[in-house]
């Protein structure tokens, strides 16, 4: 993956969640998130009983944005990703609650699992590097079993 896609990422904590509920009508939600740069993985913490949760488990495809946390009006700076979510009994989700944990220490007293989005495609704007700068990056393994 991009390293200037990567360090971005790395830096924020807030992402829009879109999935898809039983009638094929869009769902969204903002989750605080980890980054795990090397496998490409979204780490998030929900309830499993929560709508969204419900929803995932049915349709794992997802898709959403990271923005930085302090936005510049003149320089427009995000991702749009794709990405699948796995689920739990995956061996690339045996780490997650540590890489989630280790960010957001104070996650520890709230209720909820971690849950792993794979990656699977980015496309992230940076105006800081010109007007309209596009980067892409499609992944080349899915695991969704």
């Amino acid at each position: 993956m991009n390293e200037v896609i990567t360090g971005f990422i790395g830096k924020q904590k807030c992402s829009s969640i879109c999935c898809i509920n039983e009638e094929g009508s869009p769902y969204c939600f903002s989750s605080f998130y980890a980054f795990n740069d090397k496998e490409g993985l979204l780490y998030f913490k929900s309830s499993a009983d929560t709508n969204h949760i419900k929803m995932m488990k049915q349709n794992p495809v997802v898709a959403g944005t990271v923005l930085p946390d302090k936005l510049r009006l003149l320089i427009v700076k995000g991702i749009q990703f794709k990405g699948i979510l796995l689920s739990q009994q995956v061996e690339l989700t045996k780490d997650a609650s540590r890489h989630y944990h280790s960010k957001y220490p104070f996650a520890l007293a709230v209720p909820g699992e971690v849950w792993t989005i794979q990656l699977t495609h980015i496309k992230m704007t940076d105006s800081s590097k010109g007007f309209g700068n596009k980067i892409t990056w499609a992944g080349e393994t899915v695991i969704c079993e």
